[in-house]
């Protein structure tokens, strides 16, 4: 067994005991965050039979595309520069970090076919963390009904480096909260089924609260 499968199995263990204990029954997916290993463990990845890879700078992403031909599906999860769109656009499968119109315009004007998004929202209000406050998310998805390559498939944020669970569970809640919020509007466009949040220090957590997405770096391939 690789170190990669040991962990995936805890990983897996965990998940399915944060969904019994939070009685939800949502498939969840892992988004295994590759941006700091080599191809060598990435494709240990893709051997342990996780298909989700997330990237999060276009020379990374280029250089695992160009070593694995097929398989998987990428994700770009980091802050993406409108300048470097054309550079990606057409390679990913998902994006985590719509958060701008200015963004929005250059997909619409680069992509080939439509983009599955996620609304990235800045549901703690840190200065430090790049996303659209509560009360923007829903203006701005509207202002996206224009855009025939954006498709809304969710929202994503992060929540506060911190230990006190409370203050985390609270935004995965608000996120979530949201979330059917944007449902409810019934946009064709924004079906906005998924959550993406939780990353390896807090997943379990964003799991009880209705993640659908959980991005593990550290825990999976650390």
């Amino acid at each position: 067994m690789t170190k990669v499968i040991d962990n995936l199995e805890r990983i897996q263990s965990n998940i399915d005991q944060a969904k019994k204990r939070a009685g939800v029954s949502q498939a969840v997916k892992i988004v295994a965050v590759t941006k700091q290993v080599d191809v060598a463990r990435t494709k240990e990845v893709l051997e342990a039979g996780l298909v989700h890879l997330g990237e999060n700078r276009p020379e990374g992403l280029h250089t695992k595309q160009e070593q694995i031909k097929s398989g998987a599906h990428w994700h770009y999860i980091g802050t993406l520069q409108t300048r470097k769109v054309k550079q990606i656009i057409n390679t990913i499968d998902f994006l985590h970090s719509l958060d701008r119109l200015s963004l929005a315009e250059e997909i619409e004007k680069r992509a080939e076919k439509p983009v599955k998004c996620f609304i990235q929202a800045n549901v703690s209000g840190e200065e430090s963390k790049h996303g659209l406050v509560y009360e923007e998310v829903i203006p701005f998805i509207k202002q996206l009904a224009s855009y025939s390559k954006i498709e809304v498939v969710g929202l994503m944020t992060m929540a506060p480096n911190t230990e006190d669970e409370d203050v985390i569970r609270e935004v995965f809640r608000e996120l979530k909260k949201l979330q059917q919020e944007v449902v409810a509007l019934q946009l064709a466009y924004a079906p906005c089924t998924e959550l993406s949040m939780g990353m390896s220090n807090d997943y379990e957590i964003a799991i009880e609260e209705g993640a659908t997405f959980v991005r593990i770096g550290t825990a999976l391939v650390g």
